[in-house]
């Protein structure tokens, strides 16, 4: 049989397309990319603290942008994605200090991040109305 053949029939190594990841590794993509996204965030906090010392007519400029519903569906992702890299944070403290590593306690805990993450985020903006 010729090399080409035999490669031909060698199955592929897993990648994303058949490896379904677990939710332990998909959270912690999310957690660097919230972080990333926060860091984006961070500008939209410079730009109200910016708008604020600049005057009325600046202010209300950065109100009628963030007031429109596009301005909240944007808070509302800092918000959550704050909130989820939080409680993700809280859990790799533990981590560090080497506990919640077996299996069980990790898929609890990934639980828990995301339910606690939702639960802050919808009690803010039912405080914030």
């Amino acid at each position: 049989m010729s090399s080409s053949a035999k490669s031909a029939i060698r199955p592929l190594s897993p990648h994303l397309q058949v490896y379904r990841l677990p939710l332990t590794a998909i959270l912690s993509i999310t957690h660097r990319i919230t972080g990333i996204g926060l860091s984006a965030g961070l500008l939209l906090l410079a730009w109200w603290l910016a708008a604020a010392a600049y005057g009325p007519d600046a202010y209300a400029a950065y109100a009628k942008v963030a007031g429109s519903w596009l301005g909240y569906l944007v808070w509302f992702g800092f918000s959550l994605a704050l909130y989820f890299h939080l409680c993700n944070g809280i859990r790799h403290l533990f981590w560090d200090m080497g506990k919640g590593f077996e299996i069980a306690q990790a898929q609890r805990s990934d639980k828990l991040v995301i339910i606690a993450a939702i639960v802050l985020t919808v009690l803010t903006w039912l405080a914030a109305m």
